[in-house]
């Protein structure tokens, strides 16, 4: 068995119609892992609350490394008002959060969506306004603590979403031929 290294695999590029919306999040190791995980995902897009360290802080560069180059990000300043937009363009708005209606990650369905936007709560305060959301997405934890880094939140939440979104087009792509 041989280790492979970063020349050695050429992953299949794919880009998801994921959007990732940061509402506050204010760690710098968590906005520049942000894009790591997101661009190796293959998420379209990100947002960034006003708030929140720039994509120029010198944690946030180092952590991203050169992924702030390769997906399109914007800063927004209202949280409503972006919520209510990306709704009107056809987004489904999923909170990964645990409230009393969230459902179980490995039970949602995220395949009916044509676009997915994945909403990550700040670290002191989860999502700002839970109600805005259109549905809700907990992950199962199995030890005492009941929380874990919005980042790895993401992380696990982008793996489900996409290997349904890949099922999917399988599937679609099988019954054509």
């Amino acid at each position: 068995m041989k280790q492979l290294t970063h020349y050695d695999i050429e992953n299949n590029q794919q880009e998801f119609p994921i959007t990732i919306v940061c509402d506050a999040i204010r760690t710098p190791e968590n906005i520049g892992m942000c894009f790591r995980i997101s661009e190796s995902f293959g998420v379209s897009k990100i947002y960034l609350h006003e708030s929140s360290p720039s994509v120029e802080n010198r944690i946030v560069k180092k952590t991203a490394r050169n992924t702030i180059q390769q997906i399109p990000y914007e800063n927004y300043s209202n949280f409503e008002q972006l919520i209510l937009q990306l709704k009107q363009e056809g987004n489904t708005v999923i909170g990964i959060e645990i409230t009393d209606e969230s459902i179980n990650i490995n039970d949602y369905d995220f395949t009916p969506h044509a676009k997915i936007v994945l909403l990550l709560g700040s670290e002191r305060n989860g999502i700002e306004n839970v109600n805005l959301v259109d549905a809700t997405v907990a992950i199962p934890m199995y030890g005492r603590n009941s929380s874990m880094n919005v980042i790895h939140s993401l992380a696990i939440a982008l793996y489900e979403t996409t290997n349904q979104l890949n099922k999917k087009d399988s599937e679609i792509n099988s019954a054509k031929i």
